[in-house]
Protein backbone atom coordinates (compact mmCIF):
# COMPACT_ATOMS: atom_id res chain seq x y z
CA UNK A 1 0.00 0.00 0.00
CA UNK A 2 1.44 3.19 -1.06
CA UNK A 3 0.68 6.63 1.53
CA UNK A 4 -1.07 8.34 -0.76
CA UNK A 5 -3.75 5.70 -0.27
CA UNK A 6 -4.09 6.34 3.28
CA UNK A 7 -4.64 10.20 3.33
CA UNK A 8 -7.63 11.87 2.94
CA UNK A 9 -9.45 7.73 4.12
CA UNK A 10 -11.83 8.45 6.90
CA UNK A 11 -11.19 6.71 9.76
CA UNK A 12 -14.19 5.20 12.36
CA UNK A 13 -13.63 3.40 15.45
CA UNK A 14 -14.73 -0.30 15.75
CA UNK A 15 -17.86 1.39 17.41
CA UNK A 16 -18.57 3.88 14.64
CA UNK A 17 -17.63 6.96 15.91
CA UNK A 18 -15.78 9.04 13.75
CA UNK A 19 -12.09 10.94 13.86
CA UNK A 20 -12.09 12.80 10.84
CA UNK A 21 -9.93 11.84 7.43
CA UNK A 22 -6.36 11.42 7.56
CA UNK A 23 -4.36 14.59 6.82
CA UNK A 24 -0.63 13.61 7.35
CA UNK A 25 1.13 10.13 8.37
CA UNK A 26 3.65 9.45 10.65
CA UNK A 27 6.85 7.18 10.05
CA UNK A 28 10.43 6.25 10.81
CA UNK A 29 12.77 4.98 8.84
CA UNK A 30 14.35 1.30 10.17
CA UNK A 31 16.74 -0.26 7.62
CA UNK A 32 16.13 1.85 4.76
CA UNK A 33 12.04 1.32 5.37
CA UNK A 34 9.41 3.44 6.14
CA UNK A 35 7.48 1.90 8.67
CA UNK A 36 4.13 4.19 9.69
CA UNK A 37 3.60 5.19 13.31
CA UNK A 38 0.72 6.82 13.37
CA UNK A 39 -2.24 8.65 12.05
CA UNK A 40 -2.85 12.87 12.43
CA UNK A 41 -6.75 13.05 11.35
CA UNK A 42 -9.21 15.58 11.65
CA UNK A 43 -9.24 19.09 12.49
CA UNK A 44 -5.99 19.05 14.34
CA UNK A 45 -4.40 17.02 11.31
CA UNK A 46 -5.55 19.30 8.90
CA UNK A 47 -4.19 22.49 10.40
CA UNK A 48 -0.64 20.54 11.58
CA UNK A 49 -0.08 19.24 7.87
CA UNK A 50 -0.29 23.06 6.88
CA UNK A 51 2.11 24.36 9.86
CA UNK A 52 -0.97 26.16 11.35
CA UNK A 53 -0.28 25.63 15.58
CA UNK A 54 2.74 23.21 15.50
CA UNK A 55 5.14 25.94 17.32
CA UNK A 56 6.58 27.14 14.14
CA UNK A 57 8.43 25.78 11.39
CA UNK A 58 11.74 26.56 10.58
CA UNK A 59 12.08 26.28 6.33
CA UNK A 60 12.27 23.18 4.22
CA UNK A 61 15.89 22.27 6.39
CA UNK A 62 14.62 21.98 9.74
CA UNK A 63 11.39 19.80 10.54
CA UNK A 64 8.50 21.33 12.20
CA UNK A 65 7.59 21.02 15.67
CA UNK A 66 4.67 19.16 16.22
CA UNK A 67 2.97 18.10 19.65
CA UNK A 68 -0.41 17.01 18.59
CA UNK A 69 -1.96 13.94 19.37
CA UNK A 70 -1.80 11.37 16.48
CA UNK A 71 -3.54 7.99 16.27
CA UNK A 72 -1.03 5.38 16.77
CA UNK A 73 -0.89 2.58 14.33
CA UNK A 74 -0.95 0.07 16.50
CA UNK A 75 -4.49 0.72 17.05
CA UNK A 76 -5.67 0.11 13.12
CA UNK A 77 -7.43 -3.09 12.50
CA UNK A 78 -8.49 -2.63 9.24
CA UNK A 79 -7.68 -0.93 6.15
CA UNK A 80 -10.83 -0.86 3.94
CA UNK A 81 -12.68 1.99 2.47
CA UNK A 82 -12.43 3.21 5.40
CA UNK A 83 -9.50 2.68 8.32
CA UNK A 84 -11.02 0.95 11.36
CA UNK A 85 -9.14 1.56 14.62
CA UNK A 86 -9.71 -0.25 17.89
CA UNK A 87 -11.83 1.78 20.29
Amino acid sequence: MRLSELMKRKVVTEGGLSHGKVHDVRGELEDGRLRVTGLACGRVGWLERYGVGTGGSGGPSVAKVHGHPVIPWERVVGVRSKIVIRD
